[in-house]
């Protein structure tokens, strides 16, 4: 794929981030689902660690090589003609550069990185550390020279990291960090009250993400919280495996 139209789709992709009138981003595992979302309508969309991990038997968590993701990512790209967001989880213990390099060859625009040091044990990233793997990854993207959207994720919530009375305010913190340090939206992953939701999205300087059930929530609920960007995570792939496997039990 040539230089001009990965550029192209790292800036279709970063305009789409409206704080307010948020970008869908449907959470796809393989060449079928994104054809599918494509057809649908969809502009743009991501895809998440943990289903494609699923798709192939691997566990989450950096169960799969990079490698191996860059493998599907390839077949993907391959399959629509969409700006692609790619959950690299927290990097695969390679180098910015690496990192940077292996999916603009394998054609995707965009990343999700997390603070969860899966290679060491789940430790958590300090929120500077954090902020120095995104600077990293801005610094190599901007020398290939299209600008690939950095999604800065930090798994404080999920984790119930520290004392509940002052997480927001350190999740804040942490993503301030990573926004001046060149990402371009942030993800404090998690499913929130909405005045948690528009807190983050009052404080934070830049699109933020959410996560949204796509079988149950409204979407029209997540304009008015000042959301830029809302994603699926595991939960379309398994709402469709749960409709999925009741049509199979009929036939069992």
């Amino acid at each position: 794929m040539s230089d001009p139209v990965l550029k192209k789709r790292a800036e279709t992709l970063l305009a789409l981030h409206q704080p307010g009138n948020p970008v869908v981003l449907p959470t796809v595992w393989d060449a079928w689902s994104a054809r599918l979302a494509v057809d649908a309508g969809f502009a743009a969309l991501t895809v998440g660690s943990h289903p494609l991990a699923d798709s192939v038997g691997k566990p989450d968590q950096e169960g799969m090589t990079f490698e191996d993701v860059l493998a599907r990512i390839a077949q993907i790209t391959a399959a629509v003609d969409v700006p692609i967001s790619v959950d690299i989880e927290s990097g695969y213990g390679q180098a910015p550069s690496r990192l940077i390099e292996g999916l603009l060859d394998a054609g995707a625009v965009g990343l999700n990185i997390e603070d969860t040091v899966h290679s060491e044990g789940g430790r958590l990233r300090s929120a500077t550390e954090h902020a120095e793997l995104v600077g990293a990854l801005r610094a190599a993207a901007d020398a290939s020279g299209v600008h690939v959207v950095v999604n800065a994720r930090t798994d404080l919530f999920i984790r119930a990291d520290g004392d509940e009375a002052d997480r927001v305010d350190r999740a804040i913190a942490r993503l301030k960090e990573a926004a001046a340090a060149g990402a371009d939206s942030l993800y404090p992953v998690g499913r929130h009250e909405p005045e948690t939701m528009r807190r983050l999205t009052s404080e934070l300087p830049l699109p933020v993400n959410a996560i949204a059930l796509p079988d149950q929530d409204d979407p029209a609920s997540f304009g008015p919280l000042g959301v830029g960007r809302i994603s699926f995570g595991p939960f379309l792939q398994r709402a469709l495996s749960a409709s999925a496997s009741e049509m199979l039990q009929r036939w069992a």
